[in-house]
């Protein structure tokens, strides 16, 4: 999915969705231009910068049969083979402008790490989570970024090292209060060079709650690539499901919050199938809709 250079810019259909919300403004922003085609990667990268949202999508004609839509996925600093909150957003906003999936069942986006599928599980979309490298990383890294967080060895239960496209470094912490009150030096983790997911479990919810709980509290430092803290992030999401599931640290079916500290509420959900699949999901919201010069 190579797009030609193109040195006339012209209008494009772009929208801006939030994306693990239902509520507007309360989840992860994520700006979509719905046709890149022509588009070269430099433009592209400059409009990433341009709107400085943690990432900015681009929509195309698909390059495989069995893919329904094509995406190239940009944060202010690089390109991304895949990220989760850009692949609900996108897929809302490609439905949304007329998109229609050459099957019932699901929808195919393609993407630099292949052919990703999307599901529709009303009012959400859900992608299944593509398959995750876990490595414990070496202990002088783990007490580097501990250091650079902020935190005690002694508030890190586990760490290790979740590769599903983008890294991170995955630590599960021994309560959500400490997640919550993390002051990270965003300077010293863009010096380390690695994005790091900080997660706790929360104790079992009351009895009859009319609305679910988050089961997990997480939060995202992504300093190398210019964003300090994503609001909410599916693709590290996915990979602490993967982690977690299978470790038997949580159930096959659980709420994810995220973006608490930066006064959103976001929601995620997160189910682990009978074949072993984990799917993410959430719900997204169209604020704006229009056209960008490009």
């Amino acid at each position: 999915m190579t797009p030609t250079s193109s040195r006339q810019s012209r209008d494009r259909r772009f929208c801006q969705v939030d994306v693990f919300t239902a509520t507007a403004y309360r989840g992860n922003p994520l700006a979509v231009v719905l046709d890149g085609s022509g588009l070269d990667e430099e433009a592209m990268q400059r409009f990433a910068r341009w709107t400085h949202l943690s990432e900015t999508t681009f929509l195309l004609p698909p390059t495989l049969p069995e893919a329904d839509y094509g995406v190239r996925i940009f944060t202010p600093g690089g390109e991304l083979p895949f990220a989760g909150h850009p692949t609900l957003g996108s897929c809302h906003a490609w439905l949304e402008a007329g998109g229609a999936p050459g099957r019932d069942d699901v929808i195919v986006q393609e993407c630099q790490v292949g052919l990703v599928q999307i599901r529709r599980d009303a009012p959400r979309l859900a992608f299944a989570a593509p398959p995750v490298t876990r490595t414990t990383p070496i202990p002088a890294l783990v007490a580097q970024v501990v250091d650079a967080l902020g935190l005690q060895a002694a508030q890190v239960i586990e760490a290790r090292m979740l590769d599903n496209g983008p890294v991170w470094m995955g630590l599960l912490l021994d309560q959500p209060d400490s997640v919550l009150r993390l002051a990270p030096n965003h300077p010293a983790l863009a010096k380390l060079g690695y994005k790091v997911g900080v997660a706790a479990i929360y104790g079992s919810p009351p009895t009859g709650a009319a609305t679910p709980s988050p089961s997990l509290e997480v939060r995202a430092f992504a300093a190398p690539i210019g964003i300090d803290e994503d609001p909410v992030t599916g693709s590290l999401n996915a990979s602490l499901a993967q982690w977690l599931i299978a470790d038997e640290h949580l159930p096959t079916a659980y709420i994810a919050a995220q973006g608490t500290c930066l006064d959103r509420a976001g929601r995620v959900h997160i189910e682990c199938d009978s074949s072993g699949q984990v799917w993410v999901g959430g719900e997204s919201v169209s604020c704006i809709r229009g056209k960008v010069s490009l």
